[in-house]
């Protein structure tokens, strides 16, 4: 499956390792260009489940309706 921001793929252990930039980028790539964070986990081939869990140890959890970590 081929992402439709194929310039941006990043796979799970290419996210950012720093906390702060994790949830910087998550955020952004939420605001700028998915709609939930399902099609972003889809879309990059990213586990859902694995992602919440590493931003929960971090502090962040993922609100839908404002579709964003806080």
């Amino acid at each position: 499956k081929r992402c439709k921001f194929a310039q941006n793929f990043i796979t799970m252990n290419q996210l950012p390792s720093d906390p702060a930039m994790l949830f910087s980028f998550l955020n952004m790539k939420l605001r700028d260009n998915y709609s939930s964070l399902d099609e972003l986990c889809d879309d990059l081939d990213i586990d859902r489940a694995k992602l919440e869990q590493k931003m929960l140890e971090y502090g962040w959890e993922y609100n839908p309706s404002a579709n964003k970590f806080w």
